[in-house]
């Protein structure tokens, strides 16, 4: 296994060549938890180790309303191209040494998105109830997944801009790839535009689900939000970007 991990960037390192899947993030909210390594890697498919800055790995609970969503270039239907989203990820190097995140549960309102992903990128995506209310500086998602899951409630307070992300907010949110069973998907948007988010309400049971419980009885390590960005994801991608 390769011991040279790429370093952490606010830019992306490397361009998308061809967009497998594209759409917008928006409305977003990152709740952290840090988690021991040894729980992280039990979790992981050969092949992948937790990610760490100092020393310890994280679990991400990421909340936010998906838009304009495209498969291979076509263009976006305005039904299945936007809907709401929350996402239990794990941060991760592959023995090529590039970062990225694993995701252990995806929950999506639109079923037909949820099917093409799971079959064409080997994504854990399932279909759930959500909803995702916004009043100007205050922002709830709920999710219930399918007919009989508990139901999940995250509420934020957004704060003020941050200027200059601190290493831990960039090894959060700067993550330029993705693992799954189908692969390594190299994934392109621009720098997030951040802010601090202060948790106001917290029921969740999806990290819990995801193998990690009793997790989010403790309060958070990173609250962040940001009201999103543009994104591609790839297979085929040049080079790191020179300078």
């Amino acid at each position: 296994m390769t011991s040279r991990i790429e370093p952490v960037t606010p830019e992306a390192p490397r361009t998308v060549r061809r967009s497998v899947l594209a759409q917008w993030w928006r409305q977003v909210t990152f709740v952290h938890w840090a988690v021991d390594p040894e729980a992280a890697q039990r979790l992981l498919p050969s092949g992948l180790r937790p990610d760490m800055i100092d020393g310890v790995t994280y679990v991400g609970l990421v909340a936010f309303r998906m838009d304009r969503s495209r498969v291979l270039g076509l263009p976006p239907a305005p039904y299945l191209g936007g809907f709401a989203e929350t996402n239990v990820r794990l941060y991760t190097v592959d023995e090529s040494g590039r970062r990225g995140v694993l995701f252990r549960s995806m929950d999506a309102t639109r079923l037909v998105p949820v099917l093409i992903a799971r079959t064409l990128l080997g994504l854990p995506y399932r279909w759930s109830k959500m909803r995702l209310d916004d009043t100007g500086d205050r922002i709830s998602y709920t999710c219930r997944p399918g007919r009989t899951g508990q139901v999940s409630h995250l509420e934020v307070a957004t704060g003020k801009p941050i200027d200059s992300p601190s290493p831990l907010e960039l090894f959060l949110t700067a993550r330029w790839g993705m693992h799954s069973r189908g692969g390594y998907l190299a994934t392109e948007h621009p720098t997030w535009p951040l802010r601090k988010a202060t948790i106001l309400t917290c029921d969740d049971h999806l990290v819990e689900a995801a193998g990690l419980p009793g997790i989010t009885r403790e309060p958070p390590a990173s609250a962040l939000y940001s009201p999103g960005v543009p994104v591609r994801f790839g297979p085929v991608a040049r080079g790191p970007r020179s300078g």
